[in-house]
């Protein structure tokens, strides 16, 4: 198990589930992703901004003021961000985790 291999920035569930959504979509509106992952509007600016900061989304903002929309597209970068750290995810679950040193924990019995 390899922690390293993890993306501290997508990692956080908000996060993630963010990028899960526009993995599988050409774009998403401010109003779907909060209306999914249940965020305020604060939260999910928020989360956005770091995704965005990172490189990893870009936001596309239309019009000024009541009435406006943004709309956010996962970049290249995110994309390869997102599917490695989905890979490390991956085969961290089905990586065999039984101990490597004896006695040091002992491994459930299956029911």
């Amino acid at each position: 198990m390899n922690l390293g291999d993890l993306d501290p920035v997508i990692h956080a569930p908000k996060r993630l589930i963010a990028m899960a959504v526009l993995a599988n979509t050409e774009y998403a509106t401010f109003q779907f992703l909060k209306e999914q992952l249940g965020l305020t509007d604060s939260d999910l600016s928020r989360q956005m901004s770091v995704l965005e900061s990172a490189g990893y989304v870009k936001a596309h903002k239309r019009g000024r003021g009541p009435g406006s929309a943004t709309t956010y597209t996962m970049t290249r970068q995110g994309g390869r961000a997102y599917r490695a750290h989905r890979a490390a995810l991956y085969a961290m679950l089905a990586e065999d985790v039984a101990p490597r040193a004896s006695g040091s924990v002992r491994p459930v019995e299956p029911q």
